[in-house]
């Protein structure tokens, strides 16, 4: 082996300077997507899968009839339906932005998503379009609290609607971790007892008893800091909940497609389909589902996905604001994994209401919380209500197109500094 071979396999796992530098090149540059959109257009059958998929039958979102004589004038989509739409916004790259875009600076850490924030500028209506621009806006190198070194890299994906005005971002930061930090990271058991006929009862009483304030305007002035909002129950979580969501959410990570469709996928990028016990190739993504896979990868059971408990948060906020209210900002952190057969409980309360620049905000703490008591999602969020003798008023996004967007949120993160 070589000096140079040698020097190479050293520092595999090990976080350098040069692997920053060469992911701090790439703030700014288009990304562009690998996968076409699980939907092009924003459909009533669309919209309503995806809401059935997270036990949400809101007529806002699945009665185009309600859509009509709401504020919005038709139906719209859920604050993450946006995880569905996006045709690529990205410019096709030449030989220079190939180069920069290839290969992975951090490969051989550990990584794993810490935080995902939305904000939303307007809806998506019934017949709409999406256009979806990706690119990277901070990496930070931090120390872990295991001594190693970490950088926290974080993605942006701007959204425009039909029109061509900007819908939502949503930005996920992942934290990138030196292998020896990730080794020692505290091994997570698992305790899964039979659930008691009253605990069952406990959760289907919880599912009877939820509400939304649907057409009756929860007004501003009506609020008060310290106001708990009803909390809603999701589980126990089944392999069946897994399926139902993916059929509204489509599959994100791997290509869509069975069977022959597949089999060409799997053709140009086989580390997509690692063979299961019977060495039949299959999804990566059946860790989710597939119990053996998860503990072949050292989890005690598969378990669901952040994008998962982000829509169970907007689901709580936005039966909670009413027709007339509006999502405005959610953030989350995922610290635990929730785990199949795992039961968790949405949670809300006041923390805040402000006037600001003319807006009505009302601030709520959010979380996530299994069956154990033990907080999965932690999470802020801002929402905005109509008053007594005003509407809501959209905030406004940060630029007038992905450019622009793009520049104010590298600004955001200093560039990464």
């Amino acid at each position: 082996m070589t000096a140079t071979g040698r020097e190479r396999e050293s520092e595999f796992g090990v976080l350098t300077d040069e692997a920053i530098e060469q992911s701090r090149r790439r703030l700014g540059v288009p990304v562009p997507q690998r996968n076409p959109p699980h939907n092009y257009e924003v459909t009533w059958d669309g919209v309503r899968h995806f809401a059935y998929g997270y036990g949400d039958d809101n007529p806002l979102y699945c009665d185009p009839e309600h859509g009509r004589s709401t504020c919005w004038g038709a139906l719209i989509a859920p604050p993450t339906f946006l995880y569905t739409m996006g045709e690529d916004a990205a410019p096709k790259p030449d030989a220079e932005t190939r180069a920069l875009l290839k290969g992975d600076p951090f490969a051989g850490l550990g990584s794993y998503q810490a935080v995902m924030e939305f904000e939303w500028w307007r809806p998506l209506r019934l017949g709409d379009r999406c256009r979806v621009l990706q690119t990277q806006v901070g990496v930070r190198p931090k120390r872990s609290s295991f001594g190693g070194r970490t950088a926290h890299v974080t993605n942006d994906y701007l959204y425009t609607n039909g029109h061509g005005e900007l819908h939502a971002v949503r930005r996920g930061t992942w934290i990138n971790a030196e292998r020896r930090a990730s080794k020692e990271r505290a091994k997570e058991t698992l305790e899964q007892p039979p659930y008691a006929p009253e605990q069952l009862a406990e959760i289907d009483a919880a599912y009877a008893a939820e509400t939304r304030a649907g057409a009756e305007p929860r007004r501003w002035e009506d609020v008060e800091i310290g106001d708990v909002l009803q909390p809603k129950v999701k589980g126990p979580l089944t392999v069946t909940d897994v399926i139902v969501w993916h059929l509204g959410w489509g599959m994100q990570l791997t290509p869509p497609g069975a069977f022959k469709i597949a089999a060409n996928v799997r053709r140009k990028a086989p580390g997509l389909y690692p063979p299961n016990e019977r060495n039949i190739p299959d999804t990566v993504q059946r860790l989710h589902w597939e119990p053996a896979r998860a503990t072949e990868l050292g989890l005690p059971n598969s378990y669901d996905y952040g994008g998962m408990r982000e829509t169970w948060l907007c689901h709580l906020l936005t039966d909670w604001i009413g027709d007339d209210g509006w999502l405005w900002r959610l953030r989350c952190e995922h610290r635990r994994f929730n785990y199949l057969g795992d039961t968790t409980w949405v949670r809300g309360e006041v923390v805040d209401k402000r006037r600001t620049e003319g807006r009505n905000e009302v601030h709520i703490a959010v979380r996530c919380e299994n069956q154990r008591g033990e907080v999965t999602t932690p999470g802020t969020a801002v929402v905005l209500l109509p008053s007594r003798d005003r509407a809501v008023e959209l905030p406004q996004p940060p630029a007038a197109d992905l450019d622009g967007a793009v520049a104010s949120e590298l600004a955001r993160f200093d560039v990464g500094g």
